[in-house]
């Protein structure tokens, strides 16, 4: 497992950061949860005027041996596929990405088949897929300890670019099962809170991959390390994602988290370091049923509820220019003194900032 040291947010700012939200030329908590946001961005990078530089979005893709149990509404070369879409600037991170000037990097983690021909593609190919765990690990503890240290490595690469905001998204045909029974794991709630269409089941097929993950639970009954749970029912791109998040958490990167899978990674990288969770930004609320219930579990607001089930890395790119709002009145709006304006009878109070 690498190492990792991850401080909590140091809050010797907090009070000055709040002060500077308040006196600005609206009511107190006008600007709902953008001043959350603005006090959280701050706090991460330590300062009353923040910036963002240089956003980029990882998207890590892996194939899963679970898929042929039957378990997704697409065959599982859809995720190859997929990855050339993204390569040809069709899916819709793409557009979205370009929009928002978001540079996008695409990580084969573990795809069925070779990107040798495609430089654009980072590889980073722990195996074509993983085994199916409805009859064993998914992956072995060398192969995710490996993930996680690609993860990582790519992270720190991102950080050292000057990037200080990074979003995650992933493909992965058979990964929402992956995902439901990390959360059913790591959480302990009910499998059939956890459980949700994906990519679209209807109801006979959803109740077919209820009867497949819950045989796949009884089959690793005895696993319950964080590390053994993402080994066992886990994805090559979910353990990147797991590696990334902790070591941009360590370098003082805002997250952006997507939806699902994503905060499934991130229940996994909370699970091994809760201060993760400080540095996190959740971009929405995904459609998937057990998303809901995940970000209650880590007492998480997400910016955005839209209705979306695609992942990609979607709804970081499409809550990004809220992140660009709150960091933009924090620095651009008028305050009550520079503007001349008379502020309500109950006024702020000014802290004191003493050197430690």
């Amino acid at each position: 497992m690498p190492d990792f040291h991850i401080p909590p947010l140091n809050q010797a700012l907090a009070a000055a950061i709040q002060y500077k939200i308040d006196t600005k030329t609206k009511p107190l908590g006008a600007l709902g949860q953008l001043e959350q946001l603005a006090r959280q961005v701050a706090l991460v990078q330590q300062t009353l005027t923040p910036t963002l530089r240089k956003p980029h979005l990882l998207i890590f893709a892996a194939d899963h041996g679970i898929a042929a149990e039957g378990v997704s509404k697409y065959p599982q070369e859809v995720t190859y596929q997929m990855v050339l879409n993204f390569l040809r600037g069709g899916a819709a991170i793409n557009v979205f990405c370009r929009q928002q000037g978001i540079a996008l990097h695409i990580i084969d983690a573990g795809v069925k088949g070779s990107f040798a021909d495609f430089p654009a593609v980072r590889n980073q190919k722990i195996a074509a897929g993983t085994r199916s765990f409805l009859r064993e690990p998914a992956m072995t503890s060398i192969q995710c300890e490996q993930a996680l240290t690609a993860g990582a490595q790519l992270a720190r690469e991102v950080a050292a670019t000057g990037c200080n905001v990074l979003g995650f998204g992933e493909m992965g045909i058979g990964n929402t099962s992956a995902a439901t029974l990390l959360m059913h794991r790591l959480t302990g709630l009910p499998l059939t809170d956890c459980l949700g269409r994906g990519t679209g089941l209807d109801d006979a097929q959803l109740a077919h991959k209820a009867i497949v993950l819950a045989a796949a639970t009884k089959t690793h009954a005895h696993v319950t390390a964080p590390l053994d749970v993402l080994a066992t029912f886990g994805g090559f791109e979910i353990a990147q994602m797991t590696g990334a998040m902790l070591a941009a958490a360590e370098a003082g990167l805002v997250l952006l988290i997507d939806g699902f899978i994503a905060t499934a990674a991130l229940l996994v990288a909370a699970a091994l370091h809760p201060t993760v969770l400080e540095y996190c930004v959740f971009g929405h609320q995904s459609e998937e049923s057990g998303h809901q219930q995940l970000l209650h579990y880590l007492h998480a607001r997400p910016l955005l509820s839209l209705g979306l089930r695609l992942g990609e890395g979607t709804g970081c790119a499409l809550a990004y220019p809220l992140l660009v709002a709150a960091v933009g009145f924090l620095n651009d709006m008028a305050s009550f003194e520079s503007a001349g304006v008379s502020q309500a009878a109950a006024e702020p109070i000014e802290p004191t900032i003493t050197a430690e």
